[in-house]
């Protein structure tokens, strides 16, 4: 089949807390085989939320691969199964104490084709209340408002690098007319 590549064996390499790590050997569309590393991962969530006076809350915190503090939007992962839309609620009301009146699906985004299963499903939130913060016991993290154009033009100027983030903003910036 034109485009397609058969699995023919998988080896487990890494069964981890948060991912899955196979070695598959598959077999090309010219009868050859190649070998793929794939890592799997049940996917998450991102929400941007939108204040009443047009400012995102936004979450900082540490992240251990870059060694660094980044901005992003609220986010989490998905336990096995579980439904996207209530996992968005979910991490929103833990990671900010926030609720949404109103919450829109943006779409779907596969962050990185190449070797990842993970795909990040996108929220938009408005009409927000707030309750406390539920935060996990190992979780950190501050929140932050920003004005929406203020983050927009930090997208654009690359001091927001998280790449579900960017996406998000870009495609409610569009919706919205922004």
């Amino acid at each position: 089949m034109h485009l397609y590549e058969k699995t023919l064996d998988s080896l487990v390499i890494h069964d981890g807390i948060v991912i899955k790590v196979t070695k598959d050997t598959v077999e090309l569309e010219n009868g050859k085989t190649s070998v793929r590393e794939v890592v799997h991962h049940n996917g998450g969530v991102c929400v941007v939320p939108l204040t009443d006076k047009d400012e995102i809350i936004f979450v900082k915190q540490f992240r251990y691969p870059f060694k660094e503090v980044l901005l992003e939007i609220p986010a989490g992962k998905l336990n096995k199964g579980e439904d996207h839309y209530l996992c968005g609620k979910r991490e929103l009301l833990e990671e900010t104490g926030a609720v949404a009146e109103h919450f829109e699906y943006l779409g779907v985004m596969y962050p990185t084709t190449g070797y990842l299963t993970e795909k990040i499903y996108m929220y938009y939130a408005k009409g927000l209340t707030f309750e406390n913060q539920m935060l996990d016991e190992d979780e950190f993290l501050d929140v932050e408002k920003i004005p929406f154009q203020k983050a927009l033009e930090m997208v654009m100027n690359n001091e927001i690098n998280d790449a579900k983030t960017q996406i998000a903003i870009l495609k409610l910036a569009r919706l919205l007319g922004k």
